[in-house]
């Protein structure tokens, strides 16, 4: 469905009482935001580990820990955000996220650094994309695609540009002054750019249509959310444990560490194209059929790789059709509460569709390497997860409102 714009809501494209600054601010801030708080730790765990003595195990637990506080706060953070807008919220989340970090930084046993890391969850919610949709959704209305489209794009360099960033500088700093530099980087940015960027007047919430389910609180508890829930939850567990599982898979078949993480990282590049390709694919498409067709064509990349042990060319190209389709879902997630039952409660709505596919996420890595070993390798892994990608699709069948 396509939302119509209520007196207050944001004006088309090109009105020039759109608040210019919040798209640019907010590309700057979900690429510097997800750089330094995610995709930093897996660059600077060695360090950390050989440092401390902690075990790889227990480190991964502190920040796996920081996504599932970050799925559970984003409930409340939605809720603040439909009532008085992002600005606040980002900021202090910015904020959150600075005072983590250096608590990390200056650990100088395990709980102090999980501390640290349960913080971090916190900020995560209040700074990663969850809050920058639900102000994009609001202001950009009716071209909320576009915008979100846009900033999905600057939020895959984030990897790009901090991952590299983070290495030299622990080829010159401790892994303590490197976070403690990163952090000073990422509060120079954020907190300004969210202060001032989001100050624009934030628009009411249209009226919900009849057809829509009326409510927040009686949408949530209707059978077709949470078929919705249970099906990106499903998919989203597919996902993350592919992308883990990608390295693993392909040295088990005798191939480099290196080749392997050549065809990861390819995959994130076509985890760029899709989000390219997601606005015309919602124009010609409906909700249901995109979000069946999308989770059955991750299933379908799943079981290619299960069972396709070569040439290396032909993984390569499976690795980047998968992340064309992973690039797709993140938007799709995205906007399935507007495409179902419109803005008016978008932030709560997308909080509480987000908690449990993003607690899925934190878990995959775990899961998938644990029953990797029971089910007989890896092959057998993502056999087993194309399955689950076939069984959320069959649920999402059932997520149209009725």
């Amino acid at each position: 469905m396509t939302d119509r714009p209520a007196r207050g809501a944001a004006p088309r494209t090109g009105d020039r009482s759109r608040p210019r600054a919040v798209l640019p601010a907010l590309c700057i801030t979900q690429i510097t935001s997800w750089g330094i708080v995610y995709y930093a730790f897996p660059v600077l765990n060695p360090a950390i580990t050989a440092d401390t003595g902690w075990p790889t195990g227990t480190t991964t637990a502190a920040f796996s820990a920081a996504l599932l506080i970050s799925a559970f706060a984003g409930i409340p953070v939605g809720r603040i955000i439909d009532r008085r807008g992002p600005r606040t919220v980002m900021t202090t989340g910015s904020t959150l996220a600075v005072a983590s970090l250096l608590i990390v930084a200056a650990a100088p046993n395990l709980p102090v650094f999980f501390s640290g890391w349960l913080l971090a969850g916190f900020a995560m919610a209040a700074t990663f994309y969850q809050p920058a949709f639900a102000a994009l959704t609001r202001w950009w209305a009716p071209d909320h695609v576009r915008a979100l489209t846009i900033v999905t794009l600057a939020g895959g360099l984030a990897s790009t540009v901090f991952a590299p960033l983070t290495a030299t500088l622990a080829d010159h700093l401790s892994w303590r002054t490197t976070y403690a530099v990163l952090a000073l980087v990422l509060g120079a940015v954020t907190i300004p750019a969210h202060a001032l960027a989001l100050r624009a007047p934030w628009p009411k919430a249209p009226p919900a249509a009849a057809h829509t389910g009326g409510s927040a609180a009686r949408v949530s508890r209707s059978r077709p959310f949470w078929m919705l829930a249970t099906a990106l939850t499903l998919s989203a567990f597919t996902v993350y444990a592919v992308v883990v599982a990608l390295v693993p898979l392909m040295i088990e078949r005798g191939y480099t560490t290196s080749q392997a993480a050549w065809a990861l990282g390819l995959g994130g590049a076509g985890q760029t194209l899709g989000r390219t390709l997601y606005a015309t694919l919602a124009r010609r498409t409906g909700a249901t059929a995109r979000t069946t067709t999308l989770i059955a064509l991750g299933g379908v990349t799943t079981a290619a790789l299960a069972l396709v042990p070569g040439p290396y060319a032909l993984l390569i190209a499976l690795s980047v059709a998968a992340g064309t389709v992973r690039g797709n879902l993140t938007l799709l997630q995205a906007t399935a509460i507007t495409d179902r039952w419109g803005t008016t409660h978008y932030g709560r709505l997308s909080g509480l569709l987000a908690a449990p596919a993003t607690t899925a996420s934190a878990l995959a890595p775990f899961g998938g390497a644990a029953v990797a070993g029971p089910l007989g390798g890896y092959p057998h892994l993502f056999l087993a997860l194309a399955i689950t990608s076939a069984v959320a699709c069959l649920v999402a069948l059932k997520a149209t409102p009725t």
